[in-house]
């Protein structure tokens, strides 16, 4: 079992370096573009071994679960991210209902596992990513009120900060995992980074509008 549980890790860090790289790469190239579209896709990919070998670490080999909650975070951004750019519409779908029911139950279980074994990562850390992935469910929930002709002009601000939102997430677990010692600094800063950009895109977006 350790040998599995190195394997494990050393694809979960690889997988989450090459994610973070390619995430840049989709920030920084013309949205739209062949670049773009392609390291975002990757991205996605990434990002799925990331969380695919995080609940393997939790679930199998026992080890840091206060990192769920930030895996969770990461995933249902970048899973509704991409669900945003496949449908370009708020309409109804199953999956995206089921994802989001899944993901926020599974969240507040993990809130209540951590409150009852004592936290081991900063508690603002903690209630902050579980309030702003609330927010997002809950508004996912709400969007199918939106007239369809508004959220036309709504749907690619989506996209903007749910993949932006998958990527810092994604950064501060790196950046909260190997800088330890200088957190909750390292944890919160990516975040803080990524919400920079997201107003950025978004006041671009706006005036090219």
């Amino acid at each position: 079992m350790d040998t599995f549980h190195n394997i494990n890790i050393v694809t979960h860090v690889i997988s989450g370096t090459i994610g973070l790289l390619l995430g840049v790469v989709a920030i920084v190239s013309l949205k739209g573009g062949k670049l773009h579209v392609k390291s975002g896709r990757w991205f996605l990919w990434f990002l799925a071994v990331v969380c695919l070998t995080g609940i393997l670490g939790i679930f199998v080999f026992e080890r840091n679960s206060f990192l769920i909650v930030i895996t969770l975070l990461s995933a249902y951004q970048g899973f509704s991210g991409y669900r945003v750019l496949q449908t370009k519409s708020n309409q109804f779908y199953w999956i995206d209902l089921i994802a989001a029911l899944l993901t926020i139950t599974s969240c507040f279980y993990f809130l209540y596992y951590f409150q009852s074994i004592g936290m081991i990562w900063s508690p603002i850390i903690i209630y902050s990513t579980v309030g702003w992935l609330s927010i997002l469910i809950l508004y996912d929930f709400l969007k199918y009120l939106i007239p369809k002709t508004k959220y036309k002009r709504i749907w690619l601000k989506e996209h903007i900060v749910k993949m932006i939102g998958a990527f810092s997430a994604l950064f501060s677990a790196f950046a909260g995992t190997v800088f330890e010692a200088y957190q909750p600094h390292s944890q919160y800063l990516p975040s803080v980074i990524g919400n920079i950009l997201i107003i950025y895109f978004l006041i671009i977006y706006s005036k090219k509008k």
